[in-house]
């Protein structure tokens, strides 16, 4: 799934490549993916691209006024392409969603993995008006998220530490794999409850969250959005690397399963050298 980074970097590539083009056309080829009518997306055909946004993972193209906002959910992504072909694409079971032309050729496809079409497009004249940005939490870039912001976050939450990291109404733009990116950072279990983090660990906390999200966004920079899925997975140290060494212990990474996703983890990093049980709502193994 794209997450803060990856959404960041993809915005960076826009701002460079679509400002001052105007939207010549927009095909729309699987309308599932259109949240919204009204406005309709044909208003935007004929508007130039002013400026180019990130709320969370939503990434927000401001159009004369107008805001093309996607969320690429878990299996979505964003093609661009110098020269599109100008005949409409046909509707099928392929993975493309829509396609945006611009005024010199050029434009971008977003597609769709997999059969959980989540992939989530909006037309509207204020980004506010789409509810997941709406409910969105403090952004962890910006200069008014501090220590003392993360602190009053945690403070009497009982929620496992993982699932505050992920939840996009509590911080916005962590997502599955760099909250684990992040806990392994901070030498923190994935189980422990928010409210018992200490001040000294928020501090630590704060500091993984920066970090992580700051190099992830520093090696994407200038990357084309065709490589960024690469990087991504060539940075994560523990997500998705169940059974390889722990890069900074040696340790064997494990993994927790649940219904729609995984947690990664260094047993001896970050649980005391105890495995955690592979059920959901687990403690840590007596």
């Amino acid at each position: 799934m794209p997450e803060l980074p990856e959404v960041e970097s993809l915005a960076a590539f826009l701002r460079e490549n679509a400002i001052g083009r105007a939207i010549a056309r927009v095909d729309v080829v699987a309308i599932s993916c259109l949240k919204t009518y009204d406005p309709p997306i044909t208003a935007l055909s004929g508007l130039s691209i002013t400026d180019v946004t990130r709320y969370g993972k939503f990434l927000d193209l401001d159009v004369d006024g107008l805001h093309l906002i996607v969320h690429l959910s878990r299996a979505g992504w964003l093609r661009w392409k110098d020269k599109l072909p100008a005949a409409p694409p046909r509707p099928g079971k392929g993975p493309l969603a829509m396609r945006v032309h611009l005024d010199d050729e050029s434009g971008f496809d977003l597609t769709e993995a997999g059969t959980q079409k989540r992939l989530a497009v909006y037309v509207v004249r204020d980004p506010q008006e789409v509810p997941g940005i709406r409910t969105l939490g403090p952004d962890p870039l910006r200069e008014e998220f501090d220590a003392g912001t993360l602190a009053k976050i945690l403070d009497g939450r009982r929620t496992q530490i993982k699932g505050v990291l992920r939840d996009q109404s509590v911080i916005a733009g962590i997502g599955n794999a760099y909250s684990d990116e992040v806990l392994h950072a901070a030498k923190m279990s994935p189980y422990k409850l928010a409210a018992t983090v200490t001040g000294e660990e928020v501090a630590t906390l704060y500091e993984a969250i920066i970090t992580t999200l700051g190099d992830a966004v520093e090696r994407s920079k200038g990357l084309a959005a065709k490589d960024l899925k690469g990087e991504k997975k060539s940075g994560l140290r523990v997500h998705g690397r169940a059974g390889e060494k722990c890069p900074v212990c040696g340790d064997t990474i494990r993994e927790v399963s649940f219904a729609d996703r995984a947690l990664q983890y260094c047993p001896t990093c970050q649980t005391g050298g105890k495995p955690l049980a592979d059920r959901r709502m687990s403690r840590l193994l007596k």
